[in-house]
């Protein structure tokens, strides 16, 4: 249902832009545990997306860093104009150049530019793109043969569009993240959620969809009854109260899946491959390391495209602050104790 409503939207987005200069979403990419195939429960989970975002006719995205060398590096999108007189010349375009026509011939003849809409200052806006498409979502809804059947409800969120359907006792909710590519790699910038404070030109580097394939590209290689996702499944939904995030968990996994023999993960492994994944997870605690999966992974499967130097940088540690913090520390070990012990 997700995939479809997905895919319809944006159909809608490119019939009802097509004369605008707003950025143009490309097709949807299922991300996160629910596309993964690990989440820990049916209720509850979030359906999310990454939205991709090309820009319009006339302007290109350009990624500035804002901050290297931390866990989760930040960028800018500069949005710069083109010049497309050439273009008009030749009649391919039916739009006048933001750079060589009068201010006052565009103001009357075409729709204002990306600058002027969801920008600020020479930044593509998380806060201003986010909420000009959840508008865009609440009208384009009722286009939609779900409508007649599903109720929609956006919920409050600045980074992401977040909505809830519900029919009769059914519901469940999406999230749509937007992204701007890096290259032609499966590496995005995003405008996922974050901690208060990050400025709204601020998007964070997001490895979910290189991730996500990653669960593809293992799913394809392993036997059909491979129980790597079910062993990810248990241990998440021993979290509840527990300090770890998942995302630590499913790092530890996705570390073992290249390093034990992926026809070493069926249904009679089970128990031990739990036992490996908790043996890892004590180690990383020792060492106060847990290093990131896909940053500076030079064993990253060559099939999903990474910028160029990602695979030779050096890994974030996700363990980071347990070395900066004894308190920290302590209360993981205390976590990792509680998580045995369930």
């Amino acid at each position: 249902l997700i995939t479809d409503l997905m895919g319809q939207l944006t159909d809608i987005f490119g019939q009802g832009l097509s004369k605008s200069f707003y950025p143009v979403p490309q097709e949807a990419i299922g991300v996160g545990s629910a596309f993964e195939g690990w989440s820990p429960q049916v209720r509850g989970v979030v359906y999310r997306v990454l939205v991709p975002l090309s820009p319009p006719p006339g302007h290109v995205f350009r990624l500035e860093p804002d901050a290297a060398g931390m866990l989760q590096r930040n960028f800018c999108v500069r949005v710069e104009l083109l010049c497309t007189c050439t273009r008009e010349q030749l009649g391919e375009e039916d739009m006048l150049c933001f750079l060589h026509h009068p201010e006052e011939e565009l103001r009357r003849k075409q729709e204002p530019s990306l600058l002027h809409t969801l920008c600020t200052g020479s930044y593509l806006d998380v806060e201003k793109t986010v909420h000009w498409f959840c508008r865009f979502v609440r009208v384009a809804w009722l286009l939609l043969p779900q409508s007649r059947h599903w109720r929609l409800m956006l919920q409050p969120s600045s980074r992401s569009c977040k909505f809830q359907l519900s029919k009769d006792k059914e519901s469940f909710t999406a999230e749509m993240v937007f992204g701007v590519w890096q290259g032609d790699s499966d590496i995005f910038v995003g405008s996922q959620p974050t901690q208060a404070g990050v400025p709204s030109t601020t998007w964070l580097e997001t490895y979910a969809v290189a991730e996500a394939k990653f669960f593809r590209h293992i799913s394809r290689q392993a036997p059909q009854d491979s129980w790597h996702c079910k062993c990810l499944q248990l241990l998440t939904g021993f979290l509840m109260g527990v300090g770890f995030s998942s995302y630590a968990l499913k790092t530890v996994v996705m570390h073992l899946l290249t390093s034990v023999p992926l026809t070493r993960w069926r249904r009679r492994d089970f128990q031990q491959r739990l036992i490996d994944i908790l043996k890892y997870l004590r180690r990383s605690l020792e060492t106060k390391q847990l290093h990131h999966f896909v940053v500076g992974n030079e064993s990253f499967p060559v099939e999903i495209s990474l910028p160029s130097g990602l695979r030779v940088a050096e890994p974030p540690n996700l363990f980071q602050h347990l070395a900066s913090s004894a308190d920290a520390h302590t209360k993981a070990v205390q976590d990792y104790v509680r998580l045995l012990h369930q």
